[in-house]
Parts: structure tokens; C-alpha cells; sequence
């Protein structure tokens, strides 16, 4: 089908300075057992051509399920229509953008394909672990696997094409405790240990080990306290810092949200383009990169959705900021350096600055060393909740599960932990880094942005962090 989509589009293709088709071909298996019982296996696919028309200095974009010809040309023709409406009213002038990659290609790793088993397999697996997770007072339990395989291309008029395919894999897990009133939830990380890959993701992830141990700290929650109120060290498992770095540093650092462009739907950005180079973002200890090139990662790629060749760039070094997360729109518009991340959700939305993979770089410590070195604290874990301003600066996290550390020592597991601060100030308090042997590569399939929204994939790879004087506190 792609060689004769390829043929078609340059078959009618205008005149114009620059035109592209990007192709996307997405198969979606979601197979789940929810309270023993066996869930009808849902099962999508969705094809579409995004077309692309760069004519003078106004861009405009056409999409289309209709792959003949006319519907093809449909696309083309608004495309064209929409780039000479554009002319002389752009906030770039798009015919002096960097070209799109002259070929290339990538492709997801993957050992045991998602078709090694069959669906009676698959729903055996999750039969047997969800007998795993089932317990007295353990009134909701599920265990379920998200697959996803998606192939694009990306053609010009003028001859370059780049093929890529990915394969993912989210696992799930989640046993609810109920007495009487109270009612307290672990899962599997939320969805976060989700990865590029096919079934050898599960047994990476530990998804065969943990549902024991999440129906029994779900029954643990009900009989903690509540937990307590104060001023004090915070250490969080990567399954939260994985939220954290997400909201109050990839964000911020979208660059067109810096620029103003989601105001009006999901908010700007504390940050402002003179900061870039000198701002203090955090402790010298804070490292964060801009990665799609990491193999098995959930937002690895070799390209973004305009064709750019994908780096690993340092976006903050020893705490300072260096580099936007922008694409070339967002490059060309701020004179701000950036990353090829231009990036759409399906083949019916435009690309935009998305965060891909967004890793927090390890440091030296172990975790039984950042908790020896807390006289007064609290880890936490799991993140199931959280709210932040439209500034993406003043926040309030919530977690599923956090243990109290006292003179070194992990003791008591209190519920309902809550932690709030100011991205501005909050990584400045960052104190201790764990080591590589510490870090998980994890991420969200459902980071949403964009007017009409998108919902994407990115990766978050990081160590466990300490930080210091933190505002926690304990609520229902």
C-alpha cells in the first residue's frame, strides 16, 4: 500500500515550493482480565495521509483517510489552498525552514513478537495473574496488555522518503482494597512501564514478578495512617520522578508554549527565551537529556514528523539551562537552539513540539545511601494524581505508596501522601542522584497537547532523587 500511496501523491502533487505525505498505519490490541473474568479483546486500525504544502511563505496542511487518487488530490488541494491563505500572515516564513531528511529509516527492536502468542495465551497469562492479584478485601483487580504497531512514511515530491515502524507494549496490573469507607489502590507503576518492544517486554519490566506484591501493599494501605504534615526530605522511585520531570520540566521547556501558542488551552511556560544558557534550573546535580536515539524507550525514533534526523542533545547541564525543546517552526520563529521534535499523534494532526524521550541522567548514589542519609523524610512512590498551574510551575503531586525514613531507616507506610512546590525552586533543592543501576526506563502513552488535542507517547528514563525541604502533606 505504500508504494502506491508514494506513486499516487507524486503522480498529482503541485507545483509548489515544498510538499510532503506523511502515511500512518497504527493496529491498536488491547486483551485485559478484570476480576477474574475475561474482557472482550478490542482491536483497532487506523490509516491516514497527512499532505504538507509549503507555497511562498505560507505552509498549510490537508488530511485524508481516502488514499485514491481524488481523495488524495482532495487533500492536496486544501493543503494548497490553506499555504496561500498563510501568505504574509505567518509567524515564519516557511520557505526559508530546513528541508526534510533525503531518506531514512527506523525500526523498533523486538525479540518476541506480539504474535508469538496466541489470544487464548495471552488471556491465559492474564488469567493466572490476576488469580495472583486477588485477595480478601481486594474488591477490583485487573491485569491487561496494550500493544500497539504503527508504521509511517514520509515522502516529498522531490524524492526523499523515510520509513519508520514501532512496536509497543504497556502492561498492566491493579488490585483496589476496600473496608468499609476507605478504599486504597496500588498498580504497576500507573501505565508507566510501558516500552518500545514486543512480549520480552514483560519479563523487563518484572510484570511477572509484582502482582503479589501490589495486591499486598493495596491491603497494607488500608490499615497505614494517613500520611503526616510537614517540612521534610522527599525521595521518590522513578515511577513518580518519571511525572515530575514530565510536568515541571519537559512542559515548561516546550518551546511553543514559551512562545505563547497553548495558552489558551493547556497554558504557557514560568520559562522565557532569555533563560536559555543562563538560568539556574536546578542543583548542579540536575542532567537532563533529550534522547529519541535510546533503544527501547517508548518515544525513540531516528526522525520526527517533519524529517529531522533525531539527536541526543543536553537540554539542562549542572543544573543550568541550555536547550529548548522546539522544533524547527519553533527554531526558526525564537532563534532559540532546540530538537527535532516536531511530532503528531496520528496521521490527522499536525506535528508540534512534543517532549519524546525526556531522561533524567543517573548520579552516583544508592538508594540504600540516599535513605541512610535522611534524618527526618519520606519515599514515595506511584504517582495517581496531580495538578499544576498554567504556568507549569506552582504544583501538587499525589502518590499511591510512601514508607516514612527516620534516622536513616525506612519505617512506617502512611496513605495518601501528598508533596506540592515551584518548579523554579524545587529542582534547586536536589541532593543526591541514584546510580545507572538504579535507573527504570518508563513513560506515558497519554501525554495530551495541542488545539484539536493530541495524546502521545513519551519516555522518561530515571534514577530514584532526594530532595530536600519539601512541603508534604497527607489527604484523602
Amino acid at each position: 500500500m505504500r508504494e502506491e500511496v508514494e506513486r499516487r501523491f507524486r503522480e498529482i502533487a503541485p507545483a509548489v515550493d515544498f510538499c510532503s505525505l506523511r502515511l500512518v498505519e497504527e493496529r491498536d490490541e488491547h486483551v485485559s482480565v478484570r476480576r477474574g473474568v475475561a474482557q472482550p479483546p478490542v482491536s483497532s486500525l487506523d490509516v491516514g495521509a497527512m499532505v504538507t504544502v509549503v507555497d511562498g511563505d505560507g505552509m498549510g496542511y490537508g488530511a485524508t483517510s481516502d488514499l485514491t487518487l481524488s481523495g488524495l488530490r482532495r487533500a492536496l488541494d486544501r493543503a494548497r489552498d490553506w499555504a496561500r491563505t498563510a501568505r504574509g500572515r505567518s509567524v515564519v516564513d516557511a520557505s526559508r525552514l530546513e528541508g526534510m531528511a533525503r531518506s531514512g529509516e527506523y525500526a523498533t527492536a523486538v525479540r518476541r513478537p506480539w504474535a508469538e502468542w496466541s489470544l487464548a495465551e495471552k488471556i491465559d497469562l492474564l488469567r493466572a495473574h490476576s488469580a495472583r492479584l486477588q485477595r480478601p478485601r481486594i474488591e477490583d483487580w485487573e491485569a491487561g496488555l496494550w500493544y500497539v504497531e504503527k508504521q509511517t512514511m514520509l515522502v516529498s515530491a522531490d524524492g526523499g522518503r523515510i520509513d519508520q515502524r514501532f512496536a509497543y507494549l504497556a502492561p498492566v496490573l491493579s488490585a483496589s482494597a476496600n473496608q468499609g469507607a476507605e478504599t486504597q489502590t496500588r498498580t504497576f507503576g500507573g501505565l508507566a512501564y510501558c516500552r518500545q518492544g514486543g512480549l520480552e517486554v514483560l519479563e523487563e519490566t518484572g510484570f511477572h514478578q509484582d502482582p503479589e506484591t501490589i495486591a499486598a501493599e493495596a491491603l497494607e494501605l488500608l490499615a497505614a495512617p494517613n500520611c503526616p504534615s510537614g517540612t521534610m526530605d522527599l525521595l521518590l522511585a522513578p515511577d513518580q520522578m518519571i511525572l515530575q520531570i514530565h510536568e515541571s520540566i519537559g512542559h515548561p521547556l516546550e518551546l511553543d508554549r514559551i512562545l505563547g501558542d497553548e495558552r489558551n488551552y493547556a497554558g504557557r511556560s514560568f520559562v522565557t527565551p532569555d533563560m536559555f544558557g543562563r538560568y539556574r534550573y536546578g542543583s548542579e546535580l540536575l542532567n537532563v537529556s533529550f534522547d529519541p536515539t535510546r533503544a527501547g524507550e517508548l518515544a525513540s525514533y531516528a526522525f520526527d514528523d517533519e524529517g529531522q534526523p533525531a539527536t541526543r542533545e543536553d537540554i539542562i547541564r549542572n543544573g543550568i539551562l541550555l536547550r529548548a525543546l522546539g522544533g524547527r517552526v519553533s527554531q526558526a520563529r525564537s532563534g532559540i537552539a532546540g530538537v527535532a521534535n516536531s511530532r503528531a499523534s496520528s496521521w490527522n494532526r499536525p506535528p508540534i513540539d512534543r517532549m519524546a524521550n525526556l531522561n533524567l541522567e543517573p548520579g552516583g548514589s544508592t538508594l540504600g545511601e540516599m535513605i541512610g542519609a535522611i534524618e527526618h523524610g519520606i519515599y514515595m512512590k506511584t504517582n495517581c494524581s496531580w495538578s499544576i498551574d498554567d504556568s507549569r510551575n506552582k504544583f501538587q503531586f499525589v502518590c499511591e505508596w510512601a514508607r516514612l525514613i527516620e534516622r536513616g531507616r525506612l519505617t512506617a507506610v502512611v496513605k495518601n501522601p501528598n508533596y506540592r512546590g515551584i518548579s523554579a525552586t524545587f529542582w534547586r533543592g536536589l541532593k543526591a542522584v541514584g546510580a545507572p543501576d538504579t535507573v527504570d526506563l518508563l513513560g506515558t502513552p497519554y501525554c495530551g497537547k495541542g488545539e484539536p488535542n493530541q495524546a502521545i507517547a513519551v519516555g522518561h528514563a530515571s534514577p530514584p532523587c532526594l530532595f530536600s525541604r519539601v512541603d508534604v502533606f497527607g489527604g484523602a
